[in-house]
């Protein structure tokens, strides 16, 4: 049995602490009225951008030294803000408008830092649940010594689908302005009329609910009867869980198209993308399996997980390899199809983060995400070194955590990003609450599972260099 460390116990309450406290110094000091942001804009055009740690960030836009600066980038969002009316400069009004629209995005940094960090973590447990039922539906023997790991981590699926769902009766309460289809200027925005139906509180509520109920109830039964194939070992427990597995798949596949376009494409409504599903979920799914090589690679240095070799950590590093491919795959594809059918919509999407003050983000993540990875997990011996595929692993969780901020942030705070203690103090409470969680988990059940009929196969596992 694993006993959770007192240290690493430690080391995970005081980083929800320090992130608790660093959230609520977030809330406390975003600008209240627009004169705030008035004064913060000069100080921009005077060039003292140290005033804005009075804010509580670290701003990385030295290029912006003036106030007109911030709103000319903010022009890709007129389509989505329809009933801002004409240029800024135009009249008083109109610079009443735009200094309202920039203390709304100062207003929602952090709930966007919130929201972007709950989003990764949920996403990590959620497609590490898929990842297990995989093994499962396929009747995969080699991974059956890690799927303990796999049960641990799909534990935080409960506590981040709370605070997840928080933030989403929250947002529908009109407590942040993120989502432009909830306020009450779609009323004036005929494309957002049109899109009504759909997207409504009501139905956006309701479906998100049965989303995340559906897939925890699924994650239950899978732990329940894997927990109860220990004990009895029998062969009819084996196939319900195949079954069960099989279920939640078919349901998972349907529901997160959905569950995707609501949460985070619905932020930016006057544009669209089919394949955007499909780039969110090769996205998370690298990042949730690199997650379950990390946490295994750790438990075998601490002396546990006797039946896992240097073969179960080299498939890891293949899956690794062959969804980071996956998911550039994605990324190009709905790049180029936009950038070559050269529609005015799809642009309001990628300005910002080509050409924007999001670009130097956008670089970090494609060579984070696939240039190191590619490079370094490409060699067959290099994915059974332990060091070199955990530094490799690393960087690929930064570089999904950036891809998930760009997915986000442009839509909901624009040029006024920043990583500052919203955005440090949301991701380090939402790691400390993961890694309470998850080792917590792992002291509830042996960590060698028992009864499977392929377990020799997977004890016995060894991949043949040919």
């Amino acid at each position: 049995m694993y006993t959770f460390s007192g240290k690493l116990k430690t080391f995970s309450i005081a980083l929800i602490i320090l992130g608790i406290i660093g959230m609520a110094y977030g809330f406390l000091t975003v600008p209240k009225d627009t004169h705030k942001i008035e004064e913060i804009l000069n100080a921009r055009h005077d060039g003292h951008a140290s005033s804005l740690t009075e804010t509580g960030d670290v701003n990385f836009e030295s290029h912006d030294t003036h106030a007109t600066d911030s709103h000319d980038a903010d022009e890709h969002k007129v389509d989505s803000h329809k009933a801002e009316g004409h240029d800024a400069h135009a009249s008083k009004d109109s610079h009443q408008s735009h200094l309202e629209h920039v203390l709304h995005q100062y207003q929602n940094k952090p709930w966007s830092a919130f929201f972007i960090a709950a989003f990764f973590f949920f996403m990590i447990a959620l497609l590490t649940l898929v990842f297990l039922a995989i093994q499962w539906a396929a009747q995969a023997g080699w991974s059956i010594v890690i799927f303990r790991v796999m049960e641990a981590i799909t534990a935080f699926l409960l506590p981040a689908s709370f605070f997840l769902l928080l933030f989403l009766v929250l947002s529908t309460l009109d407590f942040n302005h993120l989502f432009v289809w909830m306020s009450h200027d779609a009323a004036s925005d005929p494309v957002l009329v049109e899109k009504a139906p759909w997207l409504n509180k009501t139905g956006f509520l309701i479906r998100s609910f049965i989303f995340v109920t559906g897939w925890n109830i699924f994650r239950f039964f899978i732990r329940r009867n894997s927990i109860a194939l220990d004990k009895a070992g029998e062969l009819k427990i084996y196939k319900r869980n195949f079954n069960i597995a099989v279920g939640f798949l078919g349901f998972f596949i349907v529901t997160e198209l959905f569950f995707v376009f609501d949460l985070t494409m619905s932020l930016d409504p006057h544009w669209y993308s089919q394949l955007y599903p499909f780039y969110v979920f090769a996205s998370m799914i690298v990042t949730a399996i690199t997650t379950v090589l990390i946490m295994t690679v750790y438990l075998k240095s601490k002396g546990f997980l006797p039946n896992v070799n240097q073969s179960h950590i080299h498939d890891l590093g293949k899956f690794m390899f062959g969804f980071s491919i996956f998911w550039a795959y994605f990324f190009f594809d709905q790049f180029m199809l936009q950038w070559y059918s050269n529609i005015p919509e799809d642009s309001v999407y990628w300005i910002p983060r080509l050409l924007g003050s999001y670009q130097i983000l956008f670089i970090l993540m494609l060579v984070f995400s696939f240039v190191l990875p590619f490079l370094l997990l490409i060699g067959s011996d290099f994915k059974k070194v332990s060091g070199i595929i955990v530094g490799a692993g690393l960087l690929i969780i930064i570089g999904h955590y950036i891809d998930i901020f760009m997915l986000i942030s442009p839509a909901t705070v624009g040029d006024s990003w920043s990583f500052g203690i919203p955005e440090i103090s949301s991701f380090i409470f939402f790691l400390g609450l993961f890694i309470f969680v998850v080792f917590n988990a792992l002291t509830k059940a042996p960590l060698q599972a028992k009864g499977n009929p392929f377990m020799k196969e997977s004890e016995h596992f060894h991949y043949y260099n040919l």
